[in-house]
This record gives C-alpha cells, structure tokens and sequence, in this order.
C-alpha cells in the first residue's frame, strides 16, 4: 500500500501565520504539523509515501523530510498545480499509486487515542477491496459530513452538514481505498465549489457496498488544525497527553517500531538532536531498548 500527504492548503483562515510558510509546517506544540499525517501513515505500515504540496513551494517539505531515508522509508514529492479539491490527490498521485492500493491523510489533521495503531491496521485490511474510512463520534455533528452504518461496519450514507443527523459519527481526513479510487477520483465530476470531494469518492463505494467504517469513540482524539483556534486546542491536548511520557506524531518512533531503522540510526538520530526535549524522548527510547 502506498501513502499520500496531501499538504497542499494554502492556509488561508490562518493567515498572516501562514504567509511565509506553509500550514503543515506550522509548529502544533512540539514538532511541525505533518509529522502527524507522516506518523499515521508509517503506522499504518506504509514506508511509501508522496507529499502533494502547493505549487512551488515543495523545497521547505524537502529541507524539512528529504527522501525519508532517515526515518527508513521513500518520500517523493509532487506539486497540486491548482487547487480541485481532495480528490484530485489521487489522479495527481496516479503514476505513483501506480496498481497499488492507498492511503490518504490530510496534511492538518491530528489524530491519537488508545490502540490507534491496530485501528489503521484494520483499516488497511478491510480496504482490500473496497475504502475503509474512519467515523469519529462528536456530540452535534451538524456542521460536519455525517456517516451512518450499520453493525457490521457498512456505511449505510453519507450527508453533508445534514439539520437532523442520522449518527454521531463525522468523517475525519483519513481515508484507505483500494486501486479503483484512481479511475473514480478520474470519472466524477466537480461539485457545486468546483472541487473534486472526497465525499463523491466515498459515495461511489457506497453504491457499491464497498465502503467499510472503523468507529472511533470518544477515548480519541482528532483536530483539523485548520484555524488558529483549533490549532492552539491542538497544541495544548497534544502537550497534555504527552505528559503521560508516550509522544505522539514522531516518525523516528514509529519507523523503530516498524524495525525500518536500527537502535544505532536512532541513535544517530538523537544525537541531532540531543539539545531538545524531543531528541531526549528518542534517547529514552534507547534506553528502554
């Protein structure tokens, strides 16, 4: 399975704090903000990745990521020309999805809770084919693309913003599809804002039968850091739950665990870092090991 970051938002409800740069390098508590994605996807077990970013502003990602060498994976890059909506990751991203199937996570949105791991590892497994999204329980859903499903995790429909919500469940920005997501990204049409959404996507396995639901109850968490109110909610939960010594969003960690890289790269690794909190939180990883 491959992996997409789409990074490409201009971060505009964010401006001026993201004039200069763009919003998935912008700082959420400790470490910049598409370590979070990044870590999800290396979760999940993918250590193929592609960062779609906006156009000509790819060298910050580059001086940020590199290749993924040192976090023991393959980050490629390519550029989203025009902004057409979610979707459009996957035919930008089509050579290199090539006849694999994909994960896509967007680059503002956070994501951490008990077990997360086996989560994204059952939804790499139930999108074997068809999609598996993510249902994240919010108390009014109102203003969010609702999903309702049934007991055997079949998504039953999707509504946009609906008055009377049939679930309390949201769709958040991670999604896992097999190939044929690249031949319907290419066949449907664009919506009324004229962007190519995820939800038509989602839509189309939903006729199929094919679209799988993972409930995340209200044990996780998830920010779509998108605004500066969310974005400082975000750094203050982060911070809290790192408190309990485990961190969250850091590939170093997730690539060790993956056995990607060796306790003597981690090292390695620390020792650029040492300086910091984070280069002491891998320091205690080698400890522990």
């Amino acid at each position: 399975m491959k992996g997409i970051i789409l990074a490409a938002g201009k971060g505009t409800r964010l401006y001026p704090v993201t004039m200069p740069v763009c919003k998935p390098l912008v700082p959420v508590y400790d470490k910049p903000l598409i370590y979070y994605p990044l870590t999800v996807l290396m979760d999940a077990g993918i250590d193929d990745i592609l960062v779609i970013t906006p156009p000509d502003d790819t060298k910050p990602f580059v001086n940020l990521l590199g290749d993924g060498s040192r976090f023991g994976i393959k980050i490629s890059y390519l550029e989203q020309k025009v902004q057409r909506g979610i979707a459009d990751a996957f035919i930008i991203g089509a050579d290199f999805i090539g006849s694999d199937d994909v994960a896509l996570a967007l680059g503002d949105n956070i994501f951490y809770g008990p077990s997360f791991r086996k989560k994204l590892r059952q939804a790499r497994s139930m999108s074997a084919g068809g999609a598996a999204i993510f249902g994240y329980y919010v108390p009014d859903p109102r203003a969010f693309g609702v999903v309702e499903f049934d007991s055997n995790n079949k998504a039953i429909s999707i509504e946009e913003k609906p008055k009377h919500p049939k679930s309390n469940y949201i769709v958040p920005g991670l999604y896992f599809y097999d190939n044929e997501v690249v031949e319907i990204a290419k066949t449907i049409g664009p919506s009324a804002r004229g962007e190519l959404e995820i939800t038509s996507v989602n839509n189309e396995y939903l006729k199929m039968n094919k679209l799988n639901v993972i409930a995340l109850d209200d044990s996780f968490s998830w920010f779509d850091a998108g605004n500066a109110d969310s974005l400082y909610k975000a750094a203050g939960e982060v911070r809290a739950a790192q408190r309990s010594g485990k961190m969250i969003g850091c590939p170093e960690e997730a690539s060790f665990r993956n056995h990607w890289i060796d306790i003597d790269q981690l090292t390695r690794l620390a020792q650029d870092m040492k300086s910091s909190a984070y280069g002491g939180y891998l320091e205690g990883i080698i400890e522990e090991n």
